[in-house]
């Protein structure tokens, strides 16, 4: 059945991360706790350079906002049971303006799913790392029982991460009585944490090592990270696939990509415009320098530029142009060769090559009778100069 959205079992996680923050405040971790998990993610995804990533009880979108900026990422997923906290969030997924700009090499896709941890989605399959930072411990007994056949059975990934509290380092934490948050349903201490780690990695075919962040007080090193973590990685492929329908997208974004043909397109074309400019007034400023050197009258200075651009007939254009890697001038055009814009290192990196670079812009640039060079007016640069 679909999970309703009114079932928030799973809470707001700047909510609970300002609780942390406040009960852990005499330990000082610098930086904040949840910030150091965030990190030890980002770690592993410089690292490993996984392409599909998933966020299971992703919450307020936090950490998927981090991972949207790292190239090596394709694919961003976040799974809630809480639909009205991503809701609030996810507008912090979306492409901004300058992504439209300047289109990344890379495709970007982002998706939130509402429904459950404990239910099989063929939506979720497919993913490299998968984490679960601070969730297990919010799970019912049942979802509980049923989360290691879905996250490793199931989904399989390559690499799971999940992180949990270190019930250990609670008589550390001013304030925790029972639990660090209210809607925790347990609290593992390691040798109860490893102990179902170890036994969901043998059934599953993983290896799993443990780690955490959050260093206790010096002389206390004996209770543990504050935070424990379990790094899970595949042993053997996955096989198993499912067909069951549990979860309910909530939103998508498609980021801008230079994989997209028309994105390409638009950066190459403005890549030249920009460039081809930059040597117009490049060259332009230096036919100005020459005549000021003779002649610092402004009307005759202008008549001494006008002198230089008619420097080739109409008749000598195209040899000109083919023969010549440097930009020329004729009456009030200026010729900036498609070889010269081609050297410099943006455009060749976006072209490849220089057949590709007259295909994209053919047609949405001005070129010379025989297209090999890009056609520019000098009159307003002339009046301005």
């Amino acid at each position: 059945a679909h999970v309703s959205l009114l079932q928030c079992t799973y809470q707001n996680t700047m909510d609970e991360n300002f609780q942390e923050e406040r009960c852990t405040g005499m330990i000082k971790f610098t930086p904040p706790l949840y910030k150091q998990r965030y990190q030890f993610v980002k770690d592993l995804v410089g690292k490993y350079k996984p392409k599909k990533v998933a966020d299971l009880g992703c919450a307020d979108c936090t950490l998927l906002w981090m991972l949207k900026f790292y190239n090596c990422i394709e694919v961003l997923a976040g799974l809630d049971i809480c639909a009205s906290v991503m809701k609030e969030k996810m507008h912090r997924l979306y492409p901004l303006p300058a992504d439209y700009l300047q289109p990344s090499e890379r495709s970007l896709t982002v998706t939130l799913h509402h429904g459950s941890v404990a239910h099989e989605d063929p939506c979720m399959l497919g993913f490299d790392l998968v984490t679960c930072i601070e969730l297990i411990e919010h799970l019912e007994e049942s979802e509980l029982e049923k989360f290691p056949e879905v996250v490793f059975g199931f989904m399989a990934p390559t690499m799971v991460v999940i992180s949990t509290p270190n019930s250990e380092f609670n008589p550390l934490l001013p304030g925790v009585t029972v639990f660090r948050h209210q809607d925790h349903k347990f609290e593992w201490d390691r040798a109860q944490f490893q102990s179902w780690a170890l036994d969901a990695a043998k059934r599953y075919g993983y290896s799993v090592e443990f780690t955490g962040v959050g260093n206790p007080p010096t002389g206390m090193e004996d209770v543990g990270f504050c935070t424990q973590i379990a790094v899970f990685v595949k042993k053997y492929p996955q096989t198993m696939f499912c067909m069951f329908l549990h979860v309910v997208k909530v939103f998508r974004a498609v980021y801008p990509s230079l994989k997209d043909e028309k994105y390409l397109q638009s950066a190459v074309v403005s890549e030249v415009m920009f460039t081809a400019h930059a040597i117009k007034r490049s060259l332009l400023d230096h036919l100005v320098s020459e005549q000021e050197d003779y002649n610092d009258d402004p009307t005759e200075r202008k008549l001494q530029l006008q002198r230089s651009v008619n420097c080739f007939s109409e008749e000598l254009e195209t040899l000109a142009v083919e023969k010549s890697m440097e930009p020329l001038t004729n009456g009030s055009v200026v010729y900036i060769p498609l070889r010269k814009i081609f050297s410099f290192p943006k455009v060749n990196q976006l072209c490849g090559t220089f057949e590709k670079l007259r295909e994209l812009i053919t047609g949405k640039v001005t070129l010379s009778s025989d297209g090999s060079a890009v056609v520019l007016d000098t009159d307003h640069e002339n009046e301005e100069n």
